[in-house]
């Protein structure tokens, strides 16, 4: 098989099972560096010992090479296959509904990979659209986006978009909602995307009555588009655990009704935001919703998968989930004429 498919594929599925960001991109990297040479000339690197002194191909990688230039499915990758089976199940009746996702990461803030790379990923999954949601800048530890380093991002999202392809590209951000209530970047910069995830991502253990404060300020935003990973929980995963944050959720459920904020159901395993209680709370008081996968890695955008299923169990409706909107609409929502 192609050497280079078998690298990516290796990689994506590592990145779709949370697996260290480390082992995954030094798969990517070894793609990167044999993409330019033809299949015979990494067979003959492969014959004559060059490809394994190549910087940058490791012993895994250089097996994983060696094997595919033999025709043979690497074992590693054969291993991964068997691995995530059920993952490769067919999908469920509300996943093959959802045409997008709203909320993901690239290397431009704690992402692993680049624009392009996303994109790539995404339309190989049937996606009709992407929002690039980088960090805002008060996420420092994440290399959150100064309005400077979002308008290059802008610029070079509408020129993938002007070259066409398979897949919409929408400008986005994942914008703090700070202490105070007030969004972190300047309101003229938010009006020029396409969309706006807000979420809370410090002093979690506020108390309730502030939280709820925080939390209303943001959904009050005009600019608001998407409530993110509402009660910040981390439920498994290498990070360790945390409790959901406190705040009064039909307060902030009923101003997400009122302002047409859709609530995230983030997708990641790890998260599992909201939990079910809340999701029927945000059902109940006549929320939109939006399944995304909050991916920082291609092989993470496979996570819709999971949203899909927790939001199907919840029984929400798929008209009130606006990643299975067509395009036009979705855009007419987000961004109302006048």
């Amino acid at each position: 098989m192609d050497a280079v498919e078998a690298l990516e594929e290796i990689a994506f599925r590592l990145e779709r099972e949370l697996a260290s960001k480390y082992r995954a991109k030094a798969f990517r990297k070894a793609a990167a560096i044999i993409q330019p040479l033809s299949a015979a000339e990494v067979a003959n690197r492969v014959a004559d010992g060059s490809l394994k002194r190549m910087a940058g191909i490791g012993d895994t990688t250089y097996a994983v090479i060696e094997q595919a230039a033999d025709g043979r499915v690497p074992d590693y990758l054969a291993e991964l296959r068997a691995r995530d089976a059920p993952a490769d199940a067919p999908a469920s009746g509300l996943r093959t509904r959802l045409r997008g996702d709203l909320h993901a990461h690239t290397d431009w803030s704690d992402g692993t990979t680049s624009i392009e790379s996303m994109a790539r990923a995404a339309e190989a999954l049937g996606h009709e659209y992407l929002a690039i949601t980088d960090h805002s800048p008060n996420l420092r530890v994440a290399n959150g986006l100064s309005a400077e380093r979002l308008t290059e991002q802008i610029e070079i999202i509408e020129g993938i978009d002007a070259h066409g392809g398979g897949i919409r590209l929408l400008t986005g951000i994942e914008v703090d909602i700070l202490p105070d209530g007030t969004l972190d970047q300047a309101p003229e910069m938010l009006a020029q995307l396409d969309l706006v995830v807000a979420s809370v991502h410090s002093k979690l253990r506020t108390e309730s009555e502030a939280m709820t404060r925080r939390m209303l300020g943001g959904v009050n935003d005009p600019r608001t588009n998407i409530l993110g990973h509402c009660t910040g929980r981390l439920v498994q995963g290498s990070r360790g655990t945390r409790p959901p944050s406190t705040f009064d959720a039909r307060r902030v459920f009923a101003a997400c009704a009122e302002k047409g904020v859709a609530v995230e159901i983030n997708s990641r395993p790890e998260r599992q935001d909201p939990p079910d209680d809340l999701i029927a709370l945000a059902l109940a008081e006549g929320c939109l919703f939006s399944i995304d996968s909050d991916a920082h890695a291609p092989g993470q955008l496979g996570l819709l998968d999971l949203g899909a299923a927790r939001a199907e169990a919840a029984g929400v409706p798929p008209e009130r989930i606006i990643t299975t909107w067509p395009l036009e609409k979705l855009l007419e929502w987000a961004r109302p004429a006048g």
